[in-house]
This record gives C-alpha cells, structure tokens and sequence, in this order.
C-alpha cells in the first residue's frame, strides 16, 4: 500500500517527526534555540500558524495551520529539518550508513514524517492534549507545566488549561490520537 498524503489546502495538521534512531539531541540547549530561530526563519518565508507544539529529547510533535490555498506542508519540513541539519553542531552530524551518506544525509532525522489532517474541533482538542501531555507520558515530568519546550505555557496564559492539568492524571489516548 502506498502512503499519500492530504492535499486540503488551508487545513489543520498534527504532526510527528522523529530524530534517527531516536537519538536524544533535540533539547541540547544550543538546538533548542536553533530550532525557534529556523522556525521562525521558515514562518516568515512561508506563512504559517504554530497551534500546539512540544519538544522532546527525540520528537517534535505539533499542529500547524496552513494559509488557504495552501497544502505545502513538506517543502516547510524539508527547510527545517534541512536546516536544522546544516547549522547543529558537528557531533551530531553522523552518517549511519552508506545509503544515507550517499544521498547526503546527515543521520540526524528519520527520513519523512507522520501527519494527520485535523477533522474537526473534537479532534483538534483532542491532539492538542496529547501533545501537551507527551511530556509527562515519556516520564520527563510529572506535570505539563514543568516541561519547558511546549506551547502548554501559552495555552495556561490564555486560560485554556489550569495550571495543574495533567498533573498526576493518568490519561489515555485513542488510537487515533497521536504518532510516537
């Protein structure tokens, strides 16, 4: 079976995207910031809204909201994660195999990414909760509030969330919620 992704111009989109093998790199101080400064590089280049966003020491998970007439999510991640390849520091540059050294990989993502077209506000609830709880899922912190790379902070700001949500909480996903 062959994968295809949305094409919806203007839609919603919750993504997953996972560094290779897993390797821990993405809350190095210096990455952290690397990543808000190509974010915002690509935001500016080619418009678009950050909804929800999480940093994990090995994943990205986040909702984006495309402009209308719009569907070109890949050219976006194919920049940031381009970029973020071409300026992280040297260590973490390593080829892993003759495959990707030959195609000029640097062994620091897992090729493509997992995406799921936000259906409607349920749905959008619904991953945007996971994404603000993935934190606490992968035992970083016991609580949302404590875990710095999200945009659960904002939605406490707004008054979204109560500062304490999730805290404690043992919750549980459908399987249609979410990508690890």
């Amino acid at each position: 079976m062959q994968y295809r992704r949305s094409q919806a111009q203007g839609a919603t989109f919750f993504f997953t995207v996972v560094t290779y093998n897993r390797k821990r790199l993405l809350c190095h101080e210096a990455n952290v910031t690397l990543i808000k400064e190509l974010f915002q590089h690509v935001i500016k280049r080619h418009t678009f809204r950050i909804r929800a966003f999480v940093l994990l020491p090995d994943h990205i998970h986040c909702i984006w909201s495309l402009p209308e007439n719009d569907n070109n999510f890949s050219m976006r991640w194919r920049l940031i994660k381009g970029y973020f390849s071409r300026y992280c520091k040297s260590e973490y540059k390593k080829f892993q195999s003759t495959s990707r050294q030959n195609k000029g990989e640097q062994g620091i993502w897992q090729r493509r990414f997992w995406e799921h077209q936000i259906r409607n506000e349920v749905d959008f609830i619904k991953h945007v909760e996971y994404i603000h709880f993935n934190p606490v899922k992968h035992g970083l912190v016991k609580s949302p509030i404590d875990w710095p790379y999200s945009s659960f902070h904002r939605y406490v700001k707004q008054g979204t969330y109560d500062s304490d949500w999730g805290a404690g909480a043992e919750i549980n996903f459908d399987e249609n919620v979410g990508y690890e």
